[in-house]
């Protein structure tokens, strides 16, 4: 199929209607993005757009109307709440959802009874329907899961050969797909946010809320019901990670990473390969920008990017909901003190990992060197130590470290009672000396309750008897005193339950077994 190229003349736009009225397929501008339209009332003509596309036909599509008054033919009513925004809204880049007519097929609505409507504010579009003479069904003029194409280039990337003919209107405004609200719910509720935004729409009709499934994903079982809520959507053929940190910590991690490009604002100081996608503090800057910088970074070659995350309120949640679908939900938390909480059970060899990550260059915090100074420089820890346990831990007033232990970890309750004194401290000053990529090196990490300050959880487990063996060489004390340390400790199943990942010390190569959690983690 040869696709022909088509102006924004009246000639050309009078052809592409003719196309459409006749069964064809035409992409268009709209102030969103391109479309990729058919009549909406041709059953075959729409199929062919999911052909065309490669697109799931469980993924319902969106019917562009001329006229505000065009809606009424294709839905069962047009509810009050529905009348409200259209007459306050339309044309805009909003689509509603209402319980469908018989006048549209299955194939259009992906099997549901209801029927996604807007009417575009671009002008090219509004005289396409027109031409046309009937509505048009229309997702983006992409191949299915790519980036939407705002720029007329894209869509003759894609669909060139496929379809009958693009109409290149230029550039589009702005740059994200239409907000979709379903009203055929009790409550109003979005199903894809765009630059009409929540505060916009409940300043008409009242209070509405947002799906779930636009911050967080669809569940298993989900239903699509509306176009753009599949897990992974809008994505490049690079592997995007979302960086979620603050302006200083984003640039640190990246600058630390020489494997990858950076999508990031304008303003950042990041030193490896970038591209920017608008401005911090302007959310329609970085909807208008998004998915072109998606695309372009594929025309350079890059193979990972990390991505820093938009705020998600107003248009924000917008751009939000269409990088983290782009990233497959992978998101690299740095608000968090600890990039990777490495635990285990006492001997098992936590201390080769440490030193492997050290040299990658991970920022490894030791919290046996932090308990060490605490015994040694903290008088407030060591009375509150000898009240606990008694004086017989103190020898020449100072604190008999081995007698501590061994009386500590006489009992569970002991240790329970050491832990509550200690851990708090030792958190706080690992905390003040963290820095991006910083591994908390605890044996304790889950009695002293810090997982939640980690982003990832790695544990280390070894064989009983080599731990033991361990134990015994390395502290100098007999196979009794190292049995009570481990059974002092969470047996090897909570370990490994209540962890991301587990490092085996059993044999199998350490280093590689690190290097693929990483790869994996960043």
């Amino acid at each position: 199929m040869q696709t022909k190229i088509l102006s924004t003349s009246e000639y050309d736009i009078a052809l592409a209607g003719k196309i459409l009225s006749e069964g064809g397929l035409v992409a268009f501008p709209t102030e969103t993005v391109y479309g990729l339209g058919a009549n909406a009332l041709d059953e075959t003509a729409v199929k062919n757009i999911y052909r065309a596309k490669g697109r799931p036909s469980d993924n319902p599509l969106i019917v562009h109307i001329a006229k505000k008054e065009d809606i009424v033919p294709l839905v069962k009513e047009v509810t009050p709440d529905a009348q409200a925004l259209i007459d306050e809204f339309f044309p805009a880049p909003l689509t509603v959802i209402l319980p469908k007519s018989e006048r549209i097929g299955s194939v259009v609505s992906g099997g549901l009874d209801t029927v996604a409507v807007r009417m575009p504010e671009n002008e090219t579009a509004r005289r396409l329907i027109k031409a046309a003479g009937c509505p048009i069904a229309a997702p983006s003029a992409n191949t299915s899961g790519l980036p939407s194409p705002t720029k007329a280039k894209y869509v003759i990337d894609d669909m060139s050969g496929k379809i009958d003919a693009i109409i290149d209107g230029g550039d589009c405004k702005f740059g994200v797909e239409s907000t979709v609200i379903t009203l055929a719910t009790d409550i109003p509720t979005i199903l894809r946010p765009g630059a009409v935004t929540k505060e916009m729409i409940e300043a008409v009709i009242g209070p509405v809320q947002v799906a779930p499934a636009v911050l967080e994903g669809m569940k298993n079982d989900e239903v699509a019901a509306s176009p753009g809520m599949k897990y992974k959507h809008y994505a490049p053929k690079a592997r995007v990670i979302i960086v979620d940190a603050d302006k200083k910590t984003y640039e640190d991690f990246v600058n630390s990473r020489q494997d990858a490009f950076a999508l990031c604002f304008e303003g950042d100081n990041v030193k490896i390969p970038k591209l920017t996608y608008g401005r911090e503090n302007d959310d329609l800057s970085q909807a208008r920008e998004l998915f072109d910088a998606l695309r372009r970074l594929d025309e350079m070659g890059a193979k990972k990017v990390y991505a820093r995350i938009p705020h998600t309120t107003g248009v924000g949640m917008a751009v939000y909901n269409r990088l983290i679908r782009a990233a497959a939900f992978n998101i690299i938390d740095l608000k968090k003190p600890f990039f990777i909480g490495l635990t285990g059970q006492t001997g098992a060899g936590k201390g080769y990992v440490c030193k492997y990550l050290s040299r990658l260059g991970f920022n490894v915090l030791d919290t046996d060197k932090y308990v060490k100074k605490i015994y040694e420089n903290n008088p407030g820890i060591t009375s509150r130590l000898v009240c606990e346990f008694g004086n017989d831990i103190m020898v020449n007033g100072v604190l008999d470290k081995k007698a501590l232990a061994k009386t500590a970890f006489s009992s569970k309750e002991n240790t329970e009672k050491l832990n509550r004194i200690v851990h708090p401290e030792v958190i706080a000053l690992c905390e003040r000396d963290a820095r991006p990529l910083a591994v908390l090196d605890a044996p304790q990490l889950f009695e002293a309750k810090a997982q939640d300050k980690c982003y990832k959880i790695i544990c280390v487990t070894a064989p009983y008897d080599v731990r033991l063996k361990r134990i015994t060489e390395r502290d100098g004390i007999t196979i009794e005193q190292a049995q009570a340390r481990i059974n002092a400790q969470l047996d090897e199943d909570y370990y490994i339950n209540n962890s991301d990942f587990v490092v085996k010390n059993n044999g199998e190569d350490i280093e590689i077994q690190i290097d693929n959690i990483l790869e994996e983690i960043l």
